[in-house]
């Protein structure tokens, strides 16, 4: 499906050296934050306890924590969890409290300040959990991103899994160095859009792989640039409406998910901006710089052979 149409390609690749700058300006950037600043790793990782309480009526934040600040605990997290009465409490590992003796301790304040609370769910997470966790959620982004090369450079050819792998780990990067500049917590839920974007990215770089191909076969008489161009430019209508789609329904979950999906939706939201980008600004002219041929992926053809003379 065509919403639109556009009678002359868009000459992206005429801007592939500008493009290539900006990206790489904002690799090293977000590896210089991630490397100063640093993630800031929640419960998930860095061990702790999770408490899910409710009110008798719509729970006041800053009034819980200015209680868990009477406690000496200033680096919890407190947020609304499904219902404005629902509370979601994340403590750091403490090493004066055990999991159930914190979270007891936490409930016997919070009851002298409101009798209406009551404790709904506790989990405990100690921190030789978190740091496995944290090893295999690096593993699996490591595996994710080495099957994506195989995959390409089975299905295309090695060049088409170099440019699609960089352009991958360009938005991975990115969206880590968003949340290391901003000390946005990172959960394993963003673990998971992560590797969410990891697929998605793979996707669209696909789909424009697969033109370039096609188009390798019937504009055999152009050049490199102008066959990326073109491919580019015919796949524009669907990135449009696929990316649109699914844009309108991230956005929903950033803006009414409440905090529990907040920043799950926002690292979706930055990957999905940055895939769209790398997808076309990063991984085509990558694939020009590599010296993709028209050879690497068509064969050439058979002349057939001419009949003996009688």
């Amino acid at each position: 499906m065509d919403f639109f149409r556009f009678e002359r390609d868009i000459p992206f690749m005429r801007w592939g050296k500008y493009s290539t700058i900006l990206s790489l300006t904002i690799f090293i950037l977000s590896i210089f934050f991630i490397a100063t600043r640093g993630l800031n790793l929640g419960v998930d990782f860095t061990g702790g306890t999770v408490m899910e309480i409710s009110y008798g009526q719509p729970a006041d934040l800053a009034r819980t924590r200015n209680v868990l600040a009477g406690m000496g605990i200033t680096d919890a997290t407190v947020q609304n969890f499904g219902t404005s009465r629902d509370v979601l409490i994340r403590l750091p590992a403490k090493q004066e409290f055990t999991g159930g003796n914190l979270s007891e301790v936490v409930m016997d304040a919070l009851r002298q300040d409101d009798e209406t609370v009551e404790m709904r769910r506790v989990e405990f997470v100690g921190p030789q959990v978190g740091q496995e966790l944290l090893e295999n959620g690096a593993l699996a982004l490591l595996f994710v991103s080495l099957g994506i090369v195989i995959y390409l450079a089975i299905r295309f050819e090695w060049k088409f899994g170099i440019a699609g792998i960089v352009a991958n780990l360009h938005d991975v990067v990115v969206i880590l160095g968003f949340f290391a500049f901003f000390q946005w917590e990172f959960s394993l839920t963003v673990l998971a859009a992560v590797l969410a974007v990891l697929g998605y990215s793979v996707n669209e770089s696909v789909v424009i792989f697969d033109r370039i191909r096609e188009n390798f076969r019937k504009l055999r008489k152009a050049s490199v640039a102008k066959v990326i161009d073109n491919a580019i430019t015919m796949t524009m209508s669907r990135t449009a409406i696929t990316h649109g789609s699914t844009q309108m329904v991230v956005i929903s979950m950033l803006l009414f998910g409440g905090e529990v999906l907040y920043y799950f939706a926002l690292a979706l939201t930055i990957g999905i901006l940055f895939g769209i980008y790398s997808s076309i600004l990063v991984a085509s002219p990558i694939l020009v710089l590599l010296g993709v041929k028209r050879e690497d992926l068509v064969k050439p053809e058979r002349k057939p052979q001419e009949e003996a003379l009688p």
